[in-house]
């Protein structure tokens, strides 16, 4: 039985030669009882959709229609979780859910009342937790409550817009559960948006693809056959999962197209060292290596971890959130660090870049240890961190300048520009960091990185803030511009399979705290990859597998 109906829905913003398209024809029929995920990528409507189903919003011409019965603004009858939390601070858990409760079954007796408020919060394991207020909760619980709010109105429809992308890996996951264990209890009819094609996977009865605006429309839907429940680990090894997954995959790569081929021009890096090479003052007058680069110390251990220690001290005393962390890393190795939210990933990244204090142990980089942030390790944050007054080139030109004070001006011009193209911002180098979108701000920061020459490059979760395509894009971008420098690089990532396509070896963390080096998987993958190329290779799933494995098992300790 239909229960939800979209029929020739179009939506746009704005008025007459300034006017946006956004959503164009978009039909949808949908059962009572059944999940559906709705997959798209930043900017193709998606939000918009949700919206005008809650009646939010109006379309500008089509029908919404709920049992037969046009829908006419936002009703209980169908509950929604955005991103944002949207929590009334000052309110407790149990405040917060009730707001929702006394407005909807404002006739019902008190008790009845406060019975379906603790039922709710009780459901999504915030029970101990009813009595504390949104500020002392960490953002899992809080989505949490968004949740429990939402699901106390007891909607006919559960409409949830991303709810979960702004979390972390495990946080997600177990969130993800909590929702279809909820789902599979009171057979909510449920909506998802979402980006992550395996979120779908893991809990839709079917996926279907919003094409990117504008005039966003729907592509084909994905029928996900796969019995319930559906173990994370099991999956892995279902032929129907691996097909489904990498049918999807491409076609949303088709769908959204690769990141284009980036051209150079005639801009080449002029032969100029910076000053942070061994080598860079043996001709000062040519400005140019008078011989071959002397070989770096190190080899095998140009960069190496030893008996590595972080303590924070605290009110209940001091905690070591990393101990004995050891590791050795060849020159030109791309490292992908992974762990649970909490493990110390980004401490470790943080005492390699000097901007954290190490407690015990120490780090040599290139037969040197390092004491402190220098320009031979270039960080790339999950924020960019850009002047939002200054142009791309500006910003890059800002590193550029401190690193090679001896070369020519037209030659770091030439730096800056050879790198903002190679990732792809030949055409939006002069335009200011505030007018970018944020995958763009991204690609100035890892031109930025390139192009200071460092001895280390260290990534922290880069593209943690982007939607999928976005990032599938950036991360063929560094695997490009990475393969040309053969630059040492150590990068903290949440994202398993982003570990497995960029890395040499993939470095696992246990949980904290005394956070050290679980396993070590040497990732056998003929470079240059793509992820088209990792999706059909024989062993991928098999080192997916064994991360997937060591998570769950430090998730379960």
């Amino acid at each position: 039985m239909t229960l939800l109906a979209l029929a020739g829905v179009t939506k746009g913003y704005g008025e007459g030669a300034s006017r946006t398209p956004v959503l164009h024809d978009i039909n949808l029929e949908i059962g009572e009882g059944e999940f559906v995920a709705v997959v798209g990528f930043s900017g193709s409507g998606k939000t918009t959709l949700i919206s005008a189903i809650a009646g939010l919003i109006e379309p500008d011409a089509g029908t919404i229609t709920k049992n037969g019965k046009p829908i006419a603004g936002a009703g209980p009858d169908r509950g929604i979780v955005f991103q944002s939390y949207s929590l009334m601070p000052w309110l407790t858990v149990h405040g917060n859910v009730a707001l929702a409760v006394n407005q909807v079954f404002r006739d019902w007796p008190r008790e009845k009342r406060e019975a379906q408020v603790r039922k709710y919060v009780e459901m999504v394991g915030l029970g101990p937790a009813a009595h504390k207020r949104p500020a002392e909760l960490s953002g899992g619980m809080r989505q949490r409550v968004a949740v429990a709010r939402a699901l106390a109105a007891s909607p006919d429809i559960l409409l949830l817009d991303e709810p979960l992308s702004a979390l972390d890996a495990l946080t997600r996951a177990n969130l993800q559960d909590e929702i279809l264990r909820i789902w599979e209890q009171d057979r909510k009819t449920v909506i998802l948006i979402t980006n992550d094609v395996d979120e779908g996977l893991l809990m839709a009865d079917r996926i279907i693809p919003l094409k990117p605006g504008p005039d966003a429309t729907f592509g084909p839907e994905f029928r996900i056959d796969l019995p319930r429940p559906r173990l994370r680990t099991e999956m892995n090894h279902d032929p129907d999962f691996k097909r489904l997954r990498n049918e999807i995959t491409q076609y949303l790569m088709g769908v959204g197209g690769t990141a284009a081929e980036a051209e150079t021009g005639n801009v080449s890096l002029p032969p100029v060292r910076p000053n942070t090479s061994i080598d860079w003052k043996l001709d000062t007058t040519a400005l140019k290596p008078a011989t071959p680069a002397p070989k770096p110390a190190g080899g095998d251990r140009y960069l190496e971890f030893t008996q590595l220690s972080k303590i924070y001290p605290t009110p209940k005393g001091p905690v070591a959130v990393v101990e004995d962390f050891n590791l050795k890393v060849r020159q030109g190795e791309f490292i992908s660090l992974i762990g649970h939210s909490g493990c110390g990933k980004s401490t470790v990244l943080s005492m390699c870049a000097g901007l954290n204090p190490i407690s015990a142990g120490g780090i040599i980089l290139d037969g040197k240890e390092i004491d402190g942030a220098g320009p031979d390790r270039a960080v790339v944050f999950q924020a960019p961190s850009l002047f939002p007054w200054l142009t791309a080139f500006e910003n890059v030109y800002l590193g550029v300048e401190s690193v090679y004070p001896h070369a020519q001006q037209s030659e770091r011009d030439d730096i800056v520009e050879y790198y903002l193209t190679r990732v792809g911002l030949a055409d939006a180098m002069h335009k200011k960091a505030s007018a970018l979108s944020n995958g763009m701000k991204q690609r100035v920061g890892i031109a930025r990185a390139f192009a200071l020459s460092p001895k280390l490059l260290l990534l922290d979760e880069p593209f943690g803030m982007l939607d999928s395509l976005t990032r599938w894009e950036l991360q063929e971008v560094l695997m490009e511009v990475w393969d040309r420098t053969k630059v040492t690089a150590l990068m903290v990532t949440h994202d398993v399979d982003e570990a497995i396509l960029l890395a040499d070896r993939v470095v696992m963390m246990t949980n904290g705290p005394r956070a050290r080096v679980g396993k070590v998987v040497e990732i056998d993958i003929q470079r240059p990859r793509s992820r088209k190329a990792l999706l059909e290779h024989p062993d991928y799933y098999a080192y997916r597998e064994s991360l997937i494995s060591f998570l769950a098992e430090c998730d379960r300790h």
